[in-house]
């Protein structure tokens, strides 16, 4: 599981403030956030914005019979106010027993609390599946991209169905101008292009069918105008980068 996916920690941490992320794997978690800064800065922001939500509720001053209806809804009232009843015995030494009546009906407070602890638990159930973390594909195979320098410029990871790439600070991109990935085929025919990179932060490219029909010599990245190769073909490469099969 690459926990280095934005959408998958920012998932977690949801689940870690709110509470349901349980067992081992809040254990996993709760290391990760010591290790990893962004990982910590997500669960950080989580807890400012769940706190605020809880901020802006208004406080509610109950009624002054708030109370009493409490009482009523739950019997009590009608205990309060029942008579005593004495029970007769043929013997005059015998003390007469106080039957105190209970309410034998299930008060509709009860029944109303019952009714909107299910709907609550159903709306948590809803809310905790929609939370839960798209399952995440296998990566099969991995890349970087390095410049001159050996600085780490684009780190590219390959799944069964996309190509996700992240930027690293070390990119220094020109505004004037994109940069774009292509698959240099091994029997030197023309390069294929995967699309733009990001310049900042991380994008996902749409892993085409040809990726797993050629062998691969390498990926190389160009410079390109805005909005990439005018004629289809690299303008001017500047990096390349082995793939690597895990």
């Amino acid at each position: 599981m690459n926990y280095l996916n934005p959408d998958l920690y920012n998932a977690l941490a949801a689940q870690y403030v709110l509470g349901t992320l349980r067992g081992p794997a809040r254990r996993r978690f709760s290391k990760l956030i010591m290790q990893n800064s962004e990982i910590s800065e997500a669960v950080n922001r989580w807890e400012l914005y769940l706190n605020s939500l809880g901020e802006q509720l208004p406080d509610v001053a109950p009624d002054a019979d708030v109370w009493r209806k409490i009482e009523d809804r739950l019997g009590f009232s009608q205990i309060q106010n029942a008579s005593p009843k004495i029970e007769a015995t043929p013997e005059p030494t015998t003390k007469s027993s106080r039957v105190v009546p209970l309410p034998t009906k299930k008060p509709r407070l009860w029944q109303g609390l019952t009714a909107l602890a299910s709907a609550a638990a159903v709306v948590l159930a809803v809310l905790l599946v929609q939370m839960q973390p798209a399952p995440v594909s296998e990566v099969k195979q991995i890349a970087v991209i390095n410049n001159q320098q050996t600085d780490l410029l684009w780190s590219i990871e390959i799944t069964d169905q996309e190509i996700a790439v992240r930027a690293t600070k070390a990119l220094q991109a020109k505004a004037d101008a994109d940069y774009e990935l292509w698959i240099v085929p091994e029997d030197g025919s023309a390069p294929v292009s995967l699309g733009l990179l990001p310049k900042v932060g991380a994008s996902t490219l749409v892993k085409p069918v040809v990726f797993e029909q050629i062998n691969i010599a390498a990926l190389a990245v160009s410079l390109e105008p805005l909005g990439g190769s005018p004629n289809g073909s690299p303008t001017e490469v500047l990096f390349t980068g082995k793939l690597v099969i895990l």
